[in-house]
């Protein structure tokens, strides 16, 4: 399941991608806009800015913004700076390996076997998807509802 860290870090993203060519956002305004918790979203920009996705300014007019274009930022590179490993299992993780203490022998677990295939299909939906893409697929939705 996707952890709130990882969904609010992903909200704020992309409603800083949608203000690309605008002045910075204040925390105030993108937590208000995105219904998360502001010092939840301090941290979590914090986070974002120390792995180089966004650029904070101080003083008056400041604020955050995008350190590279949406559709650099990919949702893969979001969930390992926000939650770690991508795998459901530890060892299934490219990144994150680590043996299960109860596996007798991974070369032969059909549970290994099974999450490296969720692994591997999640990674590439991931791997693919920016947030420019986001961006897009909320924009879409939005024109297939008001055509209803």
């Amino acid at each position: 399941m996707l952890s709130k860290k990882t969904k609010y870090a992903i909200k704020a993203l992309v409603a800083l991608g949608k203000n690309v060519e605008k002045p910075p956002m204040q925390i105030s305004k993108i937590a208000e806009e995105e219904h998360i918790p502001k010092k939840f979203l301090e941290q979590i920009l914090l986070d974002l800015r120390n792995a180089g996705f966004l650029y904070s300014k101080k003083g008056a007019g400041g604020g955050y913004s995008l350190n590279k274009k949406p559709e650099e930022i990919f949702l893969v590179h979001v969930m390992r700076v926000t939650d770690g490993p991508i795998a459901m299992v530890p060892c299934a993780s490219l990144n994150f390996y680590h043996k299960c203490e109860e596996c007798v022998d991974e070369k032969t677990c059909g549970i290994r076997s099974a999450f490296i295939d969720v692994r591997d299909a999640t990674l590439k939906v991931l791997t693919e998807t920016s947030i420019a893409d986001v961006i897009g697929r909320e924009d879409a939705l939005k024109v297939a509802i008001e055509s209803l």
